[in-house]
């Protein structure tokens, strides 16, 4: 088996090569480590639009439909 800190340094050095920030790649790398353990597969800032509507719909928050990308991961972030 693979030592799960060698995977993410390498993945780590994977984006950064592809152009990702620091920061970004950071994100990037931890959200995936977390998707392992059975947490969301990545933060709210990666996921699209119509991604965090079907997610605010899933939760029931109202105005959803006028939101933009910003204010639905407001909402779903206090929900």
């Amino acid at each position: 088996m693979q030592n799960s800190s060698i995977r993410t340094e390498s993945q780590y050095k994977g984006l950064l090569k592809e152009g990702y920030k620091k920061a970004k790649s950071d994100v990037i790398v931890k959200s995936s480590d977390t998707a392992e353990k059975g947490q969301k597969n990545k933060p709210y800032d990666l996921w699209t639009k119509e991604e965090l509507y079907e997610e605010a719909r899933k939760a029931g928050i109202p105005g959803r439909s006028y939101m933009n990308k910003k204010n639905l991961i407001k909402s779903l972030q206090n929900k």
